[in-house]
């Protein structure tokens, strides 16, 4: 059985996630990002507060999230966008799971408009054609971690 655990072994092996948000159309937009995980599963990314994906995610916070290998491995994710402080000491757990895999993000710091973002799951489904298929689906609920 595929737990939340391995869930969250899965995404912390990965580096790189397309992350799909909600035009002011309508229209869907996705763009590729460098992603850190948190211990409860949230997807962490770092962007600027005038790219495509900062304004979609202001306005609609919805945002799906696809991780694609490696071999058939794959997992669709979605969930709520919330961003995260640059500076605030209480986020700087959130901040450091990115830095986790992307320690070079410490040096964007001093742009003027970094903005993270972190996606809390409500939906998953991990996917392995490599074992047979493995096909598990996780909601809201099924999110929590063994300790």
């Amino acid at each position: 059985m595929f737990t939340a655990n391995d869930l969250l072994a899965y995404l912390r092996r990965t580096r790189y996630a397309t992350v799909s948000s909600i035009g002011a159309d309508g229209a869907p937009q996705s763009a590729l990002v460098g992603i850190g995980v948190t211990n409860d599963l949230r997807i962490v990314f770092d962007t600027t507060s005038d790219s495509r994906k900062h304004a979609n995610l202001t306005r609609d916070a919805r945002a799906s999230v696809v991780v694609a290998g490696p071999g058939e491995q794959t997992l669709q994710y979605e969930g709520l966008a919330a961003p995260i402080t640059v500076t605030d000491p209480r986020d700087e757990a959130i901040r450091e799971a990115y830095y986790l895999t992307w320690p070079a993000g410490r040096q964007r710091l001093a742009w003027p408009n970094l903005s993270y973002w972190c996606i809390r799951p409500h939906w998953a489904r991990f996917t392995d054609y490599d074992r047979g298929p493995l096909i598990a689906h996780f909601l809201s609920g099924d999110f929590s971690l063994a300790t």
